[in-house]
């Protein structure tokens, strides 16, 4: 795996790109000439930002989103930590069928797609993500396990979420300062990351779903020791999440900006493995690297 550096909050501003354009004139004399007019300059293509709040075991926030470049802002109102897991729901389905597939207890079904979203910001904090949505049927679950290893979306914590298509969709994604990618059971970056703010581009290129979450692990903490709080949730965190993405399927690619201080972190993947259900930092999707 490749060797990691830096970050801490997440936040998000998603711009793509201006077109202008401005003609010139010919001037001959005082009294012919005449400056031709300036195109008018086109506003930047931004993404249009959705504001949610959790809580514990809630989601506030809208019904309702156009389609295009989405950055989504989740703010955490509880006490524990969540997330938004946005899951694209096909062949039909709704909002409607989900619940009643929580209700019964039923596990992960094909019509749900796992869609990425945000990972979750420490309780009291923000942190934003972004992604180009499509038209559809979405739901938003928390799936984060608290002390008592039951899902917090078990718990109620899911809500329906529909994309309306737009005219005036923007499509165009943003420009990344690098590319972290995805695949069975690694994370490997373009170039390494440097302190200050950047923009990170995730990209899934492995058969099965893969998260990334960054931590800030705490002074003489190691990612083993996540890992191990991760599985058993006894006593405090080793370190201080400040988000991410999470779970989303094969040639997606989703977007998060992340501004890195000097320190020792991990990015890891909670993901269950499709084939023997381990989450996927036991087969080694786990990593640290220090910033300074």
């Amino acid at each position: 795996m490749a060797r990691i550096p830096r970050h801490t909050q997440l936040c998000a501003v998603l711009c793509a790109h201006v077109a202008a354009g401005c003609t010139a004139t010919d001037s001959k004399s005082a009294t012919d000439s005449a400056a031709s007019p300036t195109a008018a300059v086109a506003p930047a293509a931004r993404a249009n930002t959705v504001n949610f709040t959790a809580r514990d075991f809630a989601f506030e926030g809208p019904d309702s989103i156009p389609a295009g470049l989405t950055a989504f802002h989740l703010t955490n109102a509880g006490k524990e930590l969540h997330h938004i897991q946005l899951v694209k729901l096909d062949q039909g389905k709704t909002f409607a069928d989900i619940q009643a597939n929580v209700n019964a207890g039923g596990g992960r079904q094909p019509w749900t797609i796992p869609y990425g979203g945000v990972n979750p910001p420490e309780p009291g904090e923000s942190t934003t993500a972004m992604q180009v949505l499509e038209p559809g049927n979405y739901a938003i679950i928390c799936a984060v396990e608290g002390a008592d290893h039951i899902r917090h979306f078990t718990k109620g914590m899911l809500k329906g979420l529909t994309v309306t298509a737009s005219p005036n969709a923007n499509m165009t994604e943003p420009t990344a300062d690098v590319t972290l990618t995805l695949s069975d059971f690694a994370f490997t970056l373009s170039k390494p990351l440097v302190a200050g703010k950047q923009m990170i581009k995730v990209e899934n290129a492995a058969a099965q779903s893969h998260e990334v979450l960054l931590v800030q692990l705490q002074p003489g903490k190691t990612v083993g020791d996540l890992a191990k709080w991760a599985l058993d949730k006894q006593g405090p965190s080793p370190g201080r999440s400040i988000g991410g993405i999470p779970g989303f399927r094969k040639g997606q690619i989703t977007y998060f900006e992340a501004t890195l201080e000097p320190g020792d972190y991990a990015m890891i993947c909670f993901v269950r493995d499709a084939k023997d259900g381990k989450p996927h930092f036991a087969h080694g999707m786990a990593q640290q690297f220090k910033v300074s």
